[in-house]
């Protein structure tokens, strides 16, 4: 008599182990590296976080340079790149050290331009009970 031969029905996980440990490791490597921007020290408030909306973003590092989402731009050149921006969030992220000359100028170019709302982003206040 012949033995008869079953299928084997067990799934072997090992390679799907080390595919996601693999994959863990890329995503933890990678994930800090998104969130980079302009380095600047921003001032510290409380409130409630913002949507993540459609958005441009205007950074004043401490030294006065401007940029609208990380592209240098000048006081004067706002308008043209603002230009088609009436219809979006705009926000404001000003160094702490920046002095508040600088950052008013920012703000009246941006009301010449016809833009109405402003939202000035900050740090979360550290609470300390």
């Amino acid at each position: 008599m012949a033995k008869q031969r079953q299928a084997l029905s067990e799934i072997n996980v090992t390679p799907f182990v080390d595919v996601m440990l693999v994959l863990l490791i890329i995503f933890m490597v990678t994930a800090p590296l998104l969130q980079q921007g302009i380095d600047i020290n921003l001032p510290q408030a409380s409130g409630k976080e913002l949507s993540p909306t459609e958005r441009i973003v205007i950074t004043i590092k401490k030294d006065g340079t401007i940029y609208v989402d990380k592209t240098k731009a000048t006081l004067q050149s706002l308008k043209v790149t603002l230009a088609k921006a009436r219809n979006k969030e705009v926000f404001l992220k000003a160094d702490t050290n920046v002095p508040y000359g600088s950052v008013v100028a920012v703000m009246g170019e941006l009301r010449e331009i016809g833009i109405e709302k402003l939202g000035m982003v900050t740090e979360p206040k550290a609470r300390i009970k």
